[in-house]
């Protein structure tokens, strides 16, 4: 029988065009799980062929684990104390072995051996193909739709696959069978069976991918990509700079009669692309991003990373665009929040923000409204502006003689130490989960502690009207916030 063996593994290692080591590994590991079938619990076997004779060896192995880690199987593992006893000088992460009775190959059949060794030798073939395929760094994986699988795509290069799911598509885009199709290489999960590299066409970097291959200057280092926003199949941006003052970075992606740019809507099913110049200057980089739209004027708000942007009556259709796309695509290109406004919501918000503003200045610094609007027209719009700015930028304010300035930043710093205290006796009163719940603030933290909400639970049983009513946050902020506290009511129930 050992004979046969040998010429099986000389004629598997012919007909695949494989080392016969790899044969030989396989024929072990199929040996070696008939013999697991022997015993009960997951014991650890190994056999041992002669690659000359075709006799082999089979030993049941013991893992030597630390003393203080315990045994996880003690089918195949051994703790080192024991295995001490047992081999003298045997160290942790070494195996104990003892040779038992081998099965022989006759016991599991021909066939099943040659099945079980088949297998193994595709895997091995897969794993190489997979690797040659990587190896070129390819980051846009073209091939052939090659048939469907559960709603999602297999495309094939080569003897190599990939996985396009459904929700990687781009919608209403109807791939058949022998199709020619790119898509973005996502990710590669060797573990899964087939098809190992996951694959999108609606990802922002496939877009990205397709401007380096269409625009030189770009791999080049002439121009850079910053960022990109998509509304896969409908709508994109991407933000662009050059690092050459004589490249004009969109006139260049755009290309000779708009080539460029054609190419890359071709390929993505008539999905129509905004390119912007990308700037440093925040408010700048969001009106560009904002185009076709014309912006009246903006305000950035950067304490919350968001900017108000105030447009005309004919603009204002344009710059929220169907559905909002425009805007939430220039949000998700730049990175900022923006709201749309025209002049008279613009008005509106900040009258709003001024009676805040004027509210506070009068009852905690103890001044008239007079007072008050002075401040508010010079840009201020809290204590800790009023306490803290230089001191000279306050002298210069016509309005106040150096006296009355001096006397406006004492109060501001007595008021806000004040509103120290009565903070830290407010974190004294909630409980810790309540403090760290994300979105958490130290306003919010004294408004409710006022309100007698102290737990999580306790904010997570309010109403989105009562918690805006108590925090002065809008529903949209409130909502997210009672979310956030439900939260753990919905996973501790599904533990």
């Amino acid at each position: 029988m050992n004979r046969e063996l040998l010429m099986l593994v000389e004629a598997i290692s012919r007909e695949k065009n494989v080392e016969r080591d790899l044969v030989f590994g396989a024929v072990e590991s199929a040996l070696a799980q008939a013999t697991k079938k022997l015993y009960q619990g997951e014991v650890d076997i190994r056999v041992a062929i002669d690659r000359d004779s075709g006799n082999y060896d089979t030993f049941r192995r013991w893992l030597v684990v630390p003393d203080d880690a315990g045994l996880q199987n003690p089918d195949a593992e051994e703790m080192l104390m024991d295995a001490q006893d047992r081999v003298p000088g045997i160290s942790e992460g070494e195996y104990i072995e003892e040779e038992i009775e081998s099965v022989p190959i006759g016991r599991i059949g021909a066939m099943a051996a040659k099945q079980v060794i088949l297998q193994k030798i595709r895997d091995a073939e897969r794993e190489m193909l997979l690797n040659e395929f990587l190896s070129r760094g390819d980051r846009i994986f073209t091939g052939t739709v090659k048939r469907m699988d559960k709603g999602d795509i297999i495309v094939e290069a080569g003897r190599v696959e990939g996985r396009l799911r459904r929700n990687e598509m781009i919608p209403k885009e109807n791939l058949r069978n022998g199709d020619r199709v790119r898509a973005m290489i996502m990710e590669v999960d060797a573990t899964l069976r087939g098809a190992p590299i996951i694959l999108s066409r609606s990802a922002p970097e496939f877009m990205v991918e397709l401007f380096r291959n269409e625009v030189p200057e770009i791999e080049q280092g002439l121009l850079e990509i910053k960022s990109c926003a998509r509304d896969s199949g409908s709508r994109a941006k991407i933000a662009v700079l050059s690092h050459d003052k004589r490249v004009d970075p969109i006139g260049t992606c755009v290309g000779v009669r708009g080539t460029r740019v054609n190419a890359v809507t071709n390929e993505l099913a008539g999905e129509r692309v905004d390119i912007v110049l990308w700037s440093e200057d925040p408010a700048q980089f969001v009106i560009g991003a904002l185009a076709p739209a014309n912006v009246s004027s903006i305000v950035v708000d950067e304490e919350k990373h968001a900017m108000d942007v105030v447009v005309d009556e004919e603009n204002l259709a344009i710059a929220i665009g169907r559905g909002g796309q425009n805007v939430r695509l220039a949000s998700e290109l730049t990175g900022w929040k923006i709201n749309i406004m025209d002049a008279a919501e613009s008005a509106q918000k900040q009258a709003d923000e001024s009676a805040v503003a004027r509210q506070l200045f009068m009852e905690k610094l103890d001044v008239d409204e007079e007072i008050a609007n002075i401040l508010i027209e010079e840009g201020f719009e809290t204590l800790e502006e009023v306490a803290y700015v230089p001191l000279q930028e306050m002298l210069e304010i016509e309005a106040f003689d150096e006296e009355t300035v001096n006397e406006l930043r004492t109060r501001a710093k007595d008021a806000l130490l004040t509103q120290e205290i009565a903070h830290e006796e407010n974190v004294g009163k909630v409980s810790q989960d309540l403090l760290t719940l994300e979105g958490m603030t130290p306003e919010i933290v004294d408004k409710l502690a006022e309100a007698d909400v102290h737990t999580r639970d306790d904010l997570a049983d309010l109403a989105i009207d009562e918690l805006t009513e108590l925090t002065g946050q809008t529903e949209e902020e409130a909502k997210a916030l009672i979310m956030k506290a439900r939260e753990h009511w919905f996973t501790e129930g599904q533990e």
